[in-house]
């Protein structure tokens, strides 16, 4: 049904094959685009939003310190806990998540 296909990258210029496996999975998946971009350049722009630059990368985080409801450590989470609501730890949170 899908056969290979030669797509040009929209970043570097060079060709890469598109292959049916591929082109089948995207078909599984629902995407309806066949990629722009060759494997390395998919790659590179995926390493750069991850924080490697880039400009299009996301923020951090801006973390705040809180102290742990269930155990008391010191931890810090990513809101800014307004004191109303008990604040979890990592630990704490994973291991009785399915209460919280």
């Amino acid at each position: 049904m899908y056969s290979d296909k030669t797509l040009t990258c929209r970043d570097c210029g060079d060709e890469f094959t598109f292959s049916a496996s591929e082109q089948e999975f995207y078909a599984e998946k629902g995407f309806t685009n066949e990629p722009g971009r060759c494997p390395e350049c998919r790659a590179k722009r995926k390493q750069s939003s991850r924080g490697g630059g880039g400009g299009f990368g996301r923020r951090e985080r801006e973390m705040h310190d809180a102290v742990c409801s269930a155990c008391g450590v010191t931890t810090q989470v990513p809101f800014k806990p307004s004191g109303d609501k008990p604040v979890y730890c990592r630990d704490c949170f994973t291991n009785n998540r399915n209460r919280y």
